[in-house]
């Protein structure tokens, strides 16, 4: 079983679903301030997806994501669609899946066939698919832009493929290969996570034509619905948000850090929409805070590990700073 953060209701299981103040849910990395989704006119919910409101779309994510005008790009009901359809487009192979990392993408290629190989770094790649995730999950690792372009080049001429899985990279834009079109590379990017949306199911393919095509053809005819078209894009083209809550976020983790080391907790690392922590009993420390109705992530196979979201109020401040003290 893949351990995913967000199960608020097996929580409520444990620890009960009457809380004063209500659940707090720490346990993702998803902005917990969304962007203010204006209400959909009724048509949208009452017609098929057309055409020209996917191209909208894309030419709002090329814009945003800053995609080079030569690379394919394609739109998905969530990256975890794209994560899901991605290796039934590559003939049977090895994988390399650079790990710890989003716990997805090992067994996704597993399904489909190929031999899977978890990897501790780039430096040991040598599969015809490489799998990264940059920033990665949950440590917030960087690779640099260089060494993936190499990598890229590299899987390109022996006829391999990189896929970066660019989650979190709104809020580290500088890492991002998405301007960088090339054969051998596809680099995925989640919409809901940074636009705090996750529940309207929105994701992107980029890069080489060939397998984004393929995608294409997989996901099949209206795989986007109207709704996600419309609000993505208007989120997309926001720039006065994005800004603000590129600030917002970067103060919010900041404060976040103060008090987790203020607890005792030695950062292990993260981004601005999450902050991975160290302590001797992690397992405690979930339980600890989920009879205080605090929702937090923990990873079976590194008991020290803990992660935490962003509070979205300062009600949610308090009643951690609360909790951890």
């Amino acid at each position: 079983m893949i351990h995913h953060g967000g199960n608020l209701s097996a929580a409520k299981a444990t620890f009960g679903e009457d809380v004063p103040g209500g659940w707090i849910d720490l346990s993702t990395g998803i902005n917990p301030v969304p962007y203010p989704a204006t209400a959909l006119l009724p048509e949208a919910l009452n017609r098929l997806p057309e055409a020209a409101d996917e191209e909208a779309l894309i030419a709002a994510a090329r814009g945003y994501y800053g995609i080079a005008s030569d690379a394919g790009v394609i739109a998905a009901p969530g990256t975890q669609a794209l994560i899901q359809w991605l290796p039934y487009v590559r003939s049977i192979g090895r994988v390399d899946v650079v790990a710890p990392t989003y716990g997805e993408h090992a067994p996704r290629w597993a399904d489909a066939g190929h031999t899977v190989r978890e990897i501790a770094s780039l430096d040991e790649a040598d599969a015809d698919v490489v799998v990264i995730v940059n920033p990665n999950n949950p440590d917030g690792r960087i690779a640099s832009r260089d060494t993936l372009i190499l990598m890229a080049q590299r899987q390109a001429a022996r006829g391999g493929l990189l896929v970066v899985d660019e989650a979190f990279a709104d809020v580290a834009p500088e890492v991002s290969l998405t301007d960088h079109a090339m054969d051998g590379l596809v680099v995925l990017r989640s919409f809901g996570k940074f636009f705090g949306l996750a529940g309207l199911r929105l994701g992107f393919a980029v890069g080489d034509t060939a397998p984004t095509k393929a995608l294409t053809d997989k996901l099949g005819p209206w795989a986007v619905s109207t709704p996600a078209l419309m609000i993505g894009r208007a989120a997309l083209s926001d720039t006065a948000w994005q800004a603000a809550t590129r600030a917002r976020l970067i103060a919010d983790a900041a404060r976040l850090d103060d008090m987790l080391t203020g607890a005792g907790l030695i950062l292990r690392g993260g981004t601005d929409l999450y902050r991975l922590v160290e302590t001797e009993d992690a397992g405690a420390l979930y339980h600890k805070l989920g009879k205080a109705g605090i929702l937090i992530r923990t990873f079976p196979a590194h008991p020290r590990w803990a992660r935490f979201g962003l509070p979205a109020t300062e009600q949610h401040w308090g009643r951690l700073a609360a909790a951890l003290a």
